[in-house]
């Protein structure tokens, strides 16, 4: 049984930084791609970053590129979201996820064979 268990999470000013970890349990860790999402009250969850099973390849959605970083630590089977300049509108329950895949059903459709509980994010004005 492979466990997802974000922290992080908390309330910080505009402009300000968070760094989510995702811990996972089991010795697979290194077989998943990873990603993180995000949900908003009243809204859907929507993709925010992933990176395969290395490393190699990260994608980040477009309204986060330059100001989010997602990476990875196989040695510690944890995952990253560092967040810069973070807006008002970043505020949502963040939840990481793995997929056996960094596919596009995984990141347009939050395809994942397991998830976190997530954890909160509130950007203050």
């Amino acid at each position: 049984q492979v466990q997802l268990v974000e922290s992080g999470g908390g309330l910080v000013q505009a402009g300000g930084s968070l760094r989510l970890s995702c811990a996972v349990s089991g010795r697979t860790f290194s077989t998943y791609a990873m990603g993180w999402f995000r949900q908003a009250p009243g809204k859907e969850r929507e993709f925010v970053a992933a990176i395969t099973q290395s490393g190699a390849i990260t994608y980040i959605e477009d309204s986060v590129k330059g100001r989010f970083t997602i990476s990875r630590d196989n040695a510690k089977n944890t995952v990253y979201l560092q967040m810069n300049s973070l807006k008002p509108e970043d505020t949502a329950v963040y939840y990481c996820a793995a997929a056996h895949a960094a596919s596009e059903s995984f990141r347009v459709n939050g395809e994942a064979d397991y998830w976190g509980q997530g954890t909160q994010v509130t950007v203050s004005s």
